[in-house]
């Protein structure tokens, strides 16, 4: 079966850091590039990072970058997002996403809090 789950999330205040990770099983992971998709409650998707199989080509939406940095180990099958100087507006259900066989592949998201 092929799974995406995300981990790390929680509360932590402005300014402060967490890392996320996202566990792959069931497909060949480093074949694969790897986004990370945030949903802020109210509000649509935004794909806020991307990253190729490879670990050669990264992007960065404006509003993270500069304090986000993704990062994948293929050998681990895990993707990272490591955020730095979090604020509030960063609150949201964050997703590890895939696109497999043509569809976008999205698992359970972990959920961050900015708030102090």
């Amino acid at each position: 079966e092929v799974q995406l789950q995300a981990s790390g999330g929680g509360l932590v205040q402005p300014g402060g850091s967490l890392r996320l990770s996202c566990a792959a099983s069931g497909f060949t992971f480093g074949s694969y590039d790897m986004s990370w998709v945030r949903q802020a409650p109210g509000k649509g998707s935004e794909l806020i990072s991307a990253i190729n199989s490879g670990g050669s080509s990264i992007y960065y939406a404006a509003s993270v970058k500069g304090r986000f940095t993704i990062s994948r180990d293929n050998a681990k099958k895990t993707a990272y997002l490591q955020m730095n100087s979090l604020k509030p507006e960063d609150t949201a259900v964050y997703y590890c996403s895939t696109e497999y066989n043509g569809e976008s592949l999205r698992g359970q998201g972990t959920l961050v809090t900015v708030s102090s």
